[in-house]
């Protein structure tokens, strides 16, 4: 073997799983897949439909430019300068396919000598992405004991021995826990990290997932070029197309220039036909109409399982974002003991654990808390969802 073994994204181990007990693939016809972080990918109530189809000719089959093509660089630049003030313009935007990747050459690209600082309870991807590029990384504390709210002062981060920067990666709201910091806070946080030597990758997965209205750090910073901060965002979430694998970073000038020559030798550039695809959901009374029916059906739905896993014993942490429900499991089960459970009604949770940015050999301090993911389930799935956890908690 000429490769360094490396075991799949928390995430993805939990479908492995799931596909060697029940021999199907969580989220097939028929699974409950509380485990995936996909959103519905059909008309939600209020929003707009999804088109099936796109026009394209013999120029489109041609090598996509190595940070995206014109009209969707147009596209998102236009977005954040409409709803949030954004002072940015096309120059600022590069395109990937996915916000994986956008945070994956953000971190691979970083100084030597920076410190990563991270909540020690976040997105499962962080911690994989870390330690293949063996960064130096601070946890925050985010944990039962301060309800995964991190204070102000958590923040206030030196470097490690042997580095001279700090560089914040956070998702906003939080995956898992739908822990979400907006308005003064944010503004505060982003001022922070626009410090000489300091800088922030802010994940906005779940920008339109908010209560009571979809938020990006774009509205609170001036001048973009004069700072290290990166907002990742993506068509995945929000626009309800994950298979187009389409995300971007907004960054200032000088870092898209080093996105484009990353491209040039590691990317390639991104699908014509996903950029096609997506530039069209981005139409702005299309986009206006999106935003505002996920922002309303998704917080009924948090509202919704929010009260029924209550009344099953579960106890919730979760904050005002995302499609997430994060809590401790009732009867002192474990997450992976659950999915054991769940797995004979081919349903499944996210366990806890595998969202600890610090996991070694020992038990982790999650060990007893799961993500639940509402993300795909459609209003008509409650009672089915509700009856299967219920039968697994006896």
């Amino acid at each position: 073997m000429i490769l360094r073994d490396f075991p799949p994204m928390g995430v993805y181990e939990t479908l492995f799983k799931f596909a060697d007990a029940t021999n199907k693939y969580m989220g097939d016809p028929g699974t409950h897949p509380w485990a995936q972080g996909y959103p519905l990918t059909t008309q939600i109530p209020g929003g707009p439909d999804l088109p099936k189809s796109i026009e394209f000719d013999a120029l489109d089959l041609k090598y996509p430019k190595a940070t995206g093509e014109p009209p969707l660089l147009e596209a998102i630049a236009d977005y954040y300068k409409h709803f949030y003030g954004a002072n940015i313009s096309s120059e600022n935007v590069a395109v990937f396919a996915g916000g994986r990747p956008a945070i994956f050459a953000t971190l691979a690209f970083l100084l030597d000598d920076t410190t990563v600082a991270l909540e020690e309870t976040e997105y499962t991807p962080y911690y994989d992405v870390l330690k293949v590029l063996d960064r130096k990384v601070h946890l925050i504390s985010s944990n039962e004991a301060n309800r995964f709210r991190p204070s102000a002062e958590d923040y206030d981060i030196q470097p490690l021995t042997d580095t001279s920067r700090v560089m914040l990666v956070k998702s906003n709201p939080c995956n898992p826990t739908g822990v979400a910091t907006g308005d003064e806070e944010l503004r505060s946080l982003l001022e922070k990290f626009s410090a000489e030597d300091k800088g922030a990758l802010i994940d906005e997965a779940y920008e339109f997932y908010c209560d009571p209205e979809p938020e990006s750090a774009l509205k609170h910073i001036e001048n973009i070029d004069d700072t290290n901060i990166f907002v990742i965002g993506a068509a995945t979430k929000g626009l309800q197309v994950p298979g187009m694998r389409i995300g971007w970073a907004i960054a200032s000038r000088k870092h898209i220039e080093i996105f484009r020559n990353y491209s040039s030798f590691g990317m390639g550039g991104v699908s014509r036909a996903s950029q096609i695809y997506v530039t069209k959901l981005m139409e702005r009374s299309r986009i206006t109409q999106a935003r505002n029916a996920i922002c309303k059906f998704y917080n009924e739905q948090r509202k919704r399982y929010g009260d029924g896993l209550a009344e099953l014993g579960f106890e919730l942490y979760t904050g005002t974002g995302g499609f997430y429900h994060w809590g401790k499991l009732p009867q002192g089960l474990t997450g992976d003991g659950f999915n054991e459970r769940l797995f004979a009604h081919e349903a499944g949770i996210l366990p806890g654990r595998l969202c600890d940015m610090g996991r070694t050999e020992s038990v982790s301090s999650l060990e007893h808390f799961a993500r639940f993911s509402f993300g795909p389930l459609s209003a008509e799935s409650y009672e089915d969802d509700l009856s299967i956890l219920r039968e697994s908690l006896r």
